[in-house]
């Protein structure tokens, strides 16, 4: 920048000319007028209003006039910055209101377009329907009991009156994870029924005793269509004084109706199991056709296959032998148990064929049975 000089007439200052001037400021105009983006403006603001611009440059050239030249030259010039900045100013409001519109449009969000693309999960339906039968005998006032899936031999089978010789003991029926030893006369199996639990409720808890087992159980079956290594059930038991067959007949009576609809009822079938005395296998009638298809030709029932009844599982009068091995006197208390497995059950309410198909993972299985909470 060169010293100030009185003698030099500001006139001949080839930058500070208005008509210099005046041009530089109509390209700058003209430039902005013709930015068609931010972009575009951001370029033309730094060649037109930026430090190295023709303005700023001819405003450094203010500083070299005498005093007395100064004043007109700085409006000049600033005037005409001036200009530039507002015009700079409505510019930019312009093309971000623009690019705003355009924002509007392009990422709008078409609230019509489906809107499961990720489509919910959906929870296993042998996990609700155990829930259910849980909230059944909760409400009844039972409460839900649970217990270790690898388990002793004695909770497994020798306090449920399974003497050593019986047949399910053996490799062949029982997944075994430690045999007996020396220094103890239980080995540790994976459990095949959920009857342990209710042993282990016995030893822990003073009667009366109402509790609901469910839980996972094991048994070396081979995987096909009606059968599963490993599969769920649902035991309860009651101990109680003056308990007896009629109380247990009315609990099956009010789960089925629960589970099946009102009308739905009960009968059983003498049977025999290690652990209750006496026995039964229970059958509720077929919840699809209500046995009207028994020697009805024209009604046929692919659920009980005209016979009228299903078979739903095992129960019982608690063995006085098991009431002993868990230290609770016969001669004043009595129980009832019955189980059953859940995978069946969800055969039955959902005409599902394979059973495999509850255990393979597949979503189209488990969603159409939806989320429940």
């Amino acid at each position: 920048m060169s010293a100030p000089n009185k003698s030099y007439d500001p006139v001949e200052v080839e930058a500070l000319k208005p008509d210099v001037i005046e041009r530089q400021r109509d390209e700058a105009l003209a430039a902005i007028a013709a930015a068609g983006s931010l972009d575009a403006l951001r370029e033309v603001k730094v060649a037109h209003a930026g430090d190295r611009s023709p303005l700023a440059l001819a405003n450094r050239e203010i500083g070299a006039l005498p005093p007395h030249a100064k004043a007109a030259a700085g409006r000049l010039v600033g005037q005409s910055r001036g200009a530039v900045n507002k015009a700079l100013a409505a510019r930019l409001a312009e093309l971000e209101a623009e690019r705003d519109e355009r924002v509007l449009v392009e990422e709008a969000v078409d609230v019509t377009l489906p809107h499961d693309r990720a489509p919910a999960g959906a929870r296993h339906p042998l996990t609700t329907l155990a829930e259910r039968i849980e909230d059944i005998f909760v409400a009844m006032g039972y409460e839900v009991a649970e217990g270790p899936e690898a388990e002793a031999e004695w909770f497994n089978f020798d306090a449920l009156n399974i003497g050593p010789d019986h047949p399910a003991r053996s490799p062949q029926d029982t997944f075994f994870v430690e045999g007996a030893a020396r220094d103890r006369d239980s080995g540790l199996v994976l459990r095949t029924q959920t009857s342990p639990v209710q042993i282990r409720s016995m030893l822990d808890r003073e009667p009366p005793i109402y509790i609901v087992c469910p839980g996972r159980v094991y048994r070396t079956d081979e995987l096909d269509a009606t059968h599963t290594p490993v599969f769920h059930q649902v035991e309860l038991l009651a101990i109680d004084k003056g308990l007896t067959m009629a109380d247990l007949k009315g609990t099956l009576d009010h789960m089925v109706q629960s589970l099946f609809g009102e009308g739905m009822r009960t009968r059983l079938r003498p049977d025999y199991f290690p652990f209750t005395e006496p026995s039964a296998e229970m059958d509720m009638v077929c919840f699809r056709c209500r046995g009207e298809s028994v020697g009805n030709p024209d009604r046929p029932c692919r659920t009980c296959s005209n016979e009228g009844w299903i078979e739903l599982g095992g129960c019982g009068v608690v063995n006085p032998r098991v009431l002993v091995a868990c230290g609770i006197d016969p001669e004043e208390y009595s129980g009832f148990a019955f189980g059953f497995g859940i995978e069946r059950l969800l055969m039955f309410r959902h005409q599902v064929a394979d059973m495999r198909d509850m255990i393979e993972g597949d979503v189209r299985f488990t969603r159409p049975f939806g989320m429940e909470i």
